[in-house]
């Protein structure tokens, strides 16, 4: 499984801060459960974040993989190389 990189790590960690201090000041609960309920959202809102940006990078890394290939034949068959020297011709 890969690993989350730094930024979506950033972004997940901002999600849930965010997240968690909207939903506290939106809603006003006082209460030692109602808060760990609101936190608990707010931790899945950011592991939801990060898994996304992972699932885009990787859809990403595989479009240009896909499309990399196609580019670089097209870019050796325009650039003139030198010929091959065979050892058996003088």
């Amino acid at each position: 499984m890969p690993r989350p990189t730094l930024p979506q790590i950033c972004t997940g960690t901002f999600t849930v801060v965010a997240s968690a201090v909207a939903l506290l000041a939106v809603s006003g609960s006082t209460g030692v459960f109602e808060v760990a309920v609101l936190v608990a959202f707010a931790v899945a809102l950011g592991t939801l974040a990060t898994a996304l940006l992972m699932t885009l990078s990787a859809q990403r890394r595989a479009d240009r993989g896909r499309e990399l290939p196609a580019a670089a034949v097209a870019a050796a068959s325009t650039v003139p190389g030198p010929r091959p020297e065979y050892a058996g011709r003088s």
